[in-house]
């Protein structure tokens, strides 16, 4: 019946006469009918274990816990729940008379302003994944915390949501071969959960575990009205959507990779630890990453389970090669991690911070920088003016010492979870290159140093430049460059093996090329070119 209610409804004159066309989009749990001015999202009414739709009151529940979810995510989207009345073959929006089904009113924006059409198109800008991070920190941040009693995100839950994957979709595969690829997956998933016990229930006792979006993938992020707008939130279980932030973060990451935007995945993470300081976070980051992967080929086993019939024996062999899609992705978390250290060198004004952006882009690192944390270790924001004097301040010697610290404890993180980090200071003291060199040594990964040189003129040039923008964390000025003009402490002659050079006066297109970095630092770390994550 309901395939026919929906068939019904494709009639324009349905929804008055403005619409001249109904498009129906459909996913493995909903029908959405696009009428132009609004859009009518019905659930199915299906059972697949982690949901269950079979009853008209259990859709009316799932589609006002989607209003009540989404609209402060998305006001302007979210507009009301409506009933459909009428008859099978007649349908009405609204009117009296018995209920046939209950949808979601929303207002229909374009498919285009989705970041999922975005980013083919060439139109996702770097500016916009910052800006997406940004809206992910601070909807993690205003989240509510799972109680300490809750079972939502311990161990144990996040086992049993990943085992429900596997089998939810042995069932359905046909090939010997996918079996065996599916059952090395999921064995190497029950590993890493049990090297990451610990981990888990930390996260939980630390209020990691938060209301979440649930279903955080580019298909449910649109650009409305020029602002990244999150949507689609996941009502159906509040299990799936009780989890950790980094589950979250996954989601999107592993999406990004998917679409062969592994430098846009590792921007998005990187501004988002930049902006949360959760760089604890990445030692889960792999088992969730694999998981969300296995979570969209369960998708795909679904939908080609749903469009296979006799009549169209070739429907859903589209859907079977995007399953095997995410299960090659998923294999790919589980290789064995090559994490190395590189630090930046070089005075104020040379490019560090945009060069590590590069990098971080072009091998697929973590970066910490030095002018955000000796902020955030004040309660301050990256953004925020301290108006300290040279070498007072936030820049006392003592402040100074402090905040290297810091970032090599965070640095060891990085590198404990796999990551290659990336640590973006002046570094002009041969102490505080030293600290970070006997980390690399003690930890046996290896060590480089990238170095930035320009010419006196073009630095002060720059300097000036960055203050009149006011848009970076760093507060040097022409003082300070004077005074590391003076002081600061070059490279020695055992440091030169492990150092890269860099020419910062060169166009930023030859700095930005991802290729010629990836091979630069192949060759300076031991590693080769196609190991960096962000090869892929």
């Amino acid at each position: 019946m309901q395939a026919r209610l929906i068939a019904s409804l494709t009639n324009p004159a349905i929804f008055g006469t403005e619409v001249n066309r109904v498009e129906v989009l459909e996913t493995h749990i909903s029908y959405v009918l696009l009428t132009g001015p609004c859009a009518y999202k019905i659930k199915k009414a299906v059972n697949l274990e982690f949901l269950d739709f079979t009853t008209l009151a259990a859709r009316r529940f799932d589609c006002e816990e989607e209003l009540r979810l989404n609209r402060p995510l998305a006001p302007s989207i979210y507009l009301d729940v409506v009933a459909i009345t009428g008859t099978v073959d007649r349908p009405a929006i609204g009117g009296d008379g018995p209920v046939l089904e209950y949808a979601v009113k929303m207002r229909q924006f374009p498919q285009e302003a989705l970041l999922s059409h975005l980013l083919p198109a060439g139109l996702l800008t770097p500016a916009d994944i910052d800006e997406l991070a940004a809206t992910i920190a601070s909807f993690h941040g205003a989240a509510g915390v799972a109680r300490a009693d809750s079972a939502f995100g311990t161990a144990a839950h996040v086992l049993q949501a990943a085992r429900q994957n596997f089998s939810q979709i042995r069932p359905r595969l046909e090939s010997a071969c996918d079996r065996v690829e599916l059952d090395a997956i999921a064995e190497w998933t029950e590993r890493e959960h049990a090297s990451r016990i610990a981990d888990f229930d930390q996260r939980h006792r630390d209020g990691f575990v938060r209301e979440c979006h649930g279903d955080l993938h580019l298909g449910n992020i649109a650009l409305v009205d020029r602002q990244v707008t999150l949507f689609d939130r996941l009502e159906f279980n509040p299990a799936m959507r009780w989890i950790d932030v980094m589950s979250d973060v996954a989601f999107l990451v592993m999406d990004l990779q998917h679409r062969r935007r592994a430098d846009l995945a590792f921007r998005v993470l990187n501004a988002y630890l930049e902006k949360t300081a959760d760089y604890g976070g990445l030692g889960v980051l792999r088992f969730y990453a694999a998981y969300r992967a296995m979570v969209r080929a369960k998708v795909a086993c679904f939908r080609a389970d749903q469009i296979d019939s006799p009549d169209h024996p070739h429907a859903s062999d589209a859907f079977k090669a995007e399953y095997r899609e995410y299960v090659a992705l998923a294999a790919r978390y589980f290789a064995r991690p090559r994490p190395a250290l590189v630090i930046m060198h070089g005075l104020s004004g040379c490019g560090k911070t945009t060069l590590s952006q590069v990098l971080v882009e072009s091998l697929g690192a973590i970066r910490i920088r030095t002018d955000v944390e000796r902020k955030r270790m004040q309660g301050l924001s990256a953004g925020a003016a301290s108006q300290s004097r040279v070498d007072a301040g936030l820049y006392a010697p003592d402040q100074t010492r402090d905040t290297y610290l810091r970032v090599q404890t965070l640095t060891r993180a990085i590198l404990a979870s796999g990551h290659i980090a990336i640590a973006d200071g002046a570094f002009l003291k041969r102490w505080q290159r030293d600290l970070f060199r006997s980390l690399a040594s003690e930890l046996g990964i290896p060590f480089v140093i990238v170095d930035l040189a320009a010419d006196a003129a073009t630095l002060r040039e720059r300097i000036t430049r960055r203050i009149e923008s006011r848009h970076d964390a760093s507060e040097a000025n022409l003082a300070v460059l004077d005074r590391q003009l003076s002081t600061s402490e070059g490279l020695a002659s055992n440091e030169r093996p492990f150092t890269v050079g860099h020419d910062a006066t060169a166009p930023l297109e030859q700095a930005s090329d991802h290729a010629a970095w990836r091979d630069r630092l192949a060759s300076a770390t031991g590693l080769t070119a196609d190991e960096f994550p962000a090869s892929g």
